[in-house]
């Protein structure tokens, strides 16, 4: 009888064992066969997530927290687009520096998504006297219509490297979109009702494509990048604009110092609210799985709070 129970006990841990191995193998398969994305931004980030679903596994170049306006490549991020299956970036105007480092990669095999192709680009329109060259506006995710054609770039990337699984992508693509469509009419009905049709911005020239969609006109204290500094001039032109205009909420943005909103929320005595453009994400928001969508629904609330929608 006991060698019975040794035999027993013998087959069950063989067996709870061969189910561990198995398990785990099944595991780092499942991985090694993902498909290995690698993006700039977090838009693109958040739609490839969503796209690919369970046969991809995508990574965010950006430490979230960082500012990308200033983000350098260094050799690992260098690898890890090399060993990546697809990449994807903005586009040029954006990601200028990706032109050079592709160059070096020596993975000739990697699908490389500039999600900005069909995107009709638009110029900015500063405050910032200093820059008298004009420049494309690279922001092109905070225009619900150029999300849709980003979200078809990067779902055909992924399809060329997955034919066989097509409808899934097709399927996730489609949904994402309709998302899209559904946050962009209710920004249009919301926006309509507004006494307000001005955005004052104490950070850089981040919203145009949004102003321009919805026919909103918009101000912002810094040119393309946070690193553009306002002169005193343009500071003083933007104060006289805000009592002239009667504007309530000076809206600033994320992952940058305020210190210019504050500056004219203080001299104006008006309220501040956060406009965030969605570069990049805290880590405690990639942490809490935030996404894009929960970004732009947030911001559209302190829209409405700032230019005073019914």
């Amino acid at each position: 009888m006991k060698k019975l129970y040794f035999f027993v006990g013998l087959v069950l841990v063989v067996i709870i064992a061969f189910v561990i191995i198995y398990n785990t193998t099944q595991k780092i398969n499942n991985k090694l066969s993902k498909i290995k994305i690698v993006t700039t931004l977090f838009p693109l980030y958040d739609f490839a997530k969503n796209i690919g679903g369970s046969k991809v596994e995508v990574s965010l170049l950006l430490p979230p927290g960082v500012e990308p306006h200033s983000f350098e490549p260094k050799p690992s991020d260098i690898l890890k687009i090399s060993q990546a299956d697809i990449f994807i970036y903005t586009g040029k105007f954006m990601e200028p520096w990706v032109e050079d480092i592709l160059k070096s990669i020596p993975n000739k095999n990697l699908i490389v998504v500039d999600s900005s192709i069909g995107v009709k680009m638009i110029q900015e329109n500063i405050q910032n006297t200093n820059n008298l060259k004009p420049s494309y506006d690279p922001h092109v995710w905070l225009d619900f219509g150029n999300d849709k054609i980003i979200i078809s770039n990067i779902s055909q990337a992924i399809i060329s490297h997955d034919k066989l699984s097509s409808s899934y992508y097709l399927k996730n693509s489609t949904d994402l979109q309709n998302k899209i469509s559904v946050l962009d009419l209710k920004y249009s009905s919301n926006l309509a009702t507004c006494k307000s049709k001005e955005i004052i911005y104490g950070g850089h020239y981040a919203f145009g494509y949004l102003a321009n969609r919805y026919e909103i006109k918009y101000a912002a204290a810094q040119g393309l990048s946070p690193n553009a500094e306002p002169s005193a001039q343009d500071l003083l032109k933007l104060v006289e604009q805000i009592r002239r205009d009667k504007i309530q909420y000076i809206f600033y943005e994320e992952l940058s110092s305020p210190k210019i909103a504050e500056t004219l929320a203080g001299e104006t005595k008006t309220k501040m609210l956060l406009l965030n453009a969605a570069h990049n994400i805290t880590k405690q928001d990639f942490e809490n799985n935030v996404s894009f969508l929960n970004i732009m629904e947030e911001n559209l609330v302190n829209l409405k709070t700032g230019l005073n929608c019914n």
